[in-house]
């Protein structure tokens, strides 16, 4: 099949109030050529309701009837979304005729791993069809249910993605020596043997904690180039403790909603010395995940919003013992990364090719998923 244009949304668990767009040039197996990408930002009250949306679903839980708060800002984020890719390809003067197909996450409000034989739950906002109608163009949507029906963590799903990027950046003869870390809200990691072998799971938390813990504090949305936590102090006892938390000690696959830890964390600390040992759990999560590994890493290829935390990654060199390179060293967009990564799946899914292995998420078999908005 030859390779078409793909556009990749993602709204990550971070909560930034905004929407990663990328467009990419693929047939779902390689990446021929790496188009636009730009950050959109939400209207002011559709990331309010998505905040709303966020909160109640820690109160509802799986447990019954869906919030109806859900409904409303799932047709909100899916509109702002279209809204902005019709911005976006105005802005660069593409066709929507030229896209193929477009690859739209949605925003996940809530994700339960599966635990004791009970399968997970997952939950993200987004309606394709609305997009698909809006626009004219087919959507593929809900990546992780199918998964998660299967009995798979649903998450993360970036592996065969990072696997082509390691190929077109030359790596895959000796690819073992290197794994790619994505640092959004979530920490996850992709390791790939050259053969047949992918691994991926979330380590820990990522930026989440951290966020929450300086906004709480009226200092803004994050630790700007982790100004703040390199003025504090870790406090090694607590992160000692913290550690000691199951999910360290749990084999892969696995994975994490975005509030599994919190910025609770660090409470009774100061600012600086929050801040500190928040990012110091963050790396340090990072660290046990490669003990985990056939093969410890000498290089973190690091992509997401993390990689601009350099506090976080002298944290991460030095609590794991392994190199960091910026995406961009190899030549990828790293804050585009993800947003490519659903276009590429996208692809993936309307060839029926997998996106779901037992190395990743725990499916008993690779297996594709999504679903398709068609135009009408």
């Amino acid at each position: 099949m030859a390779a078409q244009w793909c556009i990749g949304l993602m709204t990550g668990t971070v909560m930034d109030g905004n929407v990663d767009i990328a467009m990419i040039k693929t047939d779902g197996e390689t990446i021929e050529e790496f188009g636009p990408y730009t950050l959109a930002s939400y209207p002011p009250q559709t990331n309010q309701l998505i905040a709303e949306a966020m909160e109640a679903a820690q109160s509802w839980n799986f447990a019954s009837k869906e919030p109806e708060i859900f409904a409303r800002a799932e047709k909100a984020l899916s509109e702002s979304q279209a809204q902005a890719i019709s911005q976006f390809l105005s802005k660069n003067r593409i066709s929507a005729q030229t896209i193929a197909l477009i690859g739209f996450h949605g925003q996940t409000v809530l994700h339960r791993a599966p635990k004791d034989g009970q399968k997970g739950a997952t939950r993200q906002l987004g309606d394709g069809q609305i997009i698909a109608d809006m626009l004219n163009i087919p959507v593929i949507y809900d990546f992780r249910t199918q998964d998660i029906e299967a009995g798979g963590q649903g998450a993360p799903l970036a592996a065969i993605y990072h696997q082509a990027l390691l190929r077109r950046a030359g790596l895959s003869d000796n690819p073992t020596d290197t794994a790619i870390l994505n640092l959004g809200g979530v920490a996850n990691i992709s390791w790939w043997d050259g053969n047949n072998t992918l691994i991926a799971f979330d380590t820990g938390p990522a930026n989440a904690p951290l966020n929450d813990w300086i906004n709480s504090h009226n200092q803004g949305e994050m630790d700007r180039d982790g100004l703040i936590a390199s003025r504090g102090q870790t406090d090694e006892d607590r992160l000692k403790k913290l550690l000691q938390n199951q999910y360290f000690t749990q084999s892969f696959p696995k994975s994490l909603d975005r509030n599994s830890f919190t910025k609770d964390m660090a409470k009774g600390l100061s600012l600086e010395n929050g801040a500190a040992t928040l990012t110091a759990f963050s790396a340090a999560a990072v660290a046990k995940g490669l003990e985990m590994l056939p093969k410890h890493p000498t290089q973190l290829v690091v992509c997401g919003g993390g990689r601009k935390n350099p506090q976080l990654l002298r944290e991460i060199e030095t609590r794991a013992n392994t190199k960091t390179v910026q995406a961009e060293e190899l030549g990828w967009r790293g804050d585009a990364v993800e947003a490519e990564c659903f276009a590429f799946l996208a692809a993936r899914c309307d060839r029926n090719l997998p996106i779901s292995f037992p190395g990743t998420t725990g499916v008993p078999m690779a297996m594709s998923g999504g679903t398709k908005a068609f135009v009408s």
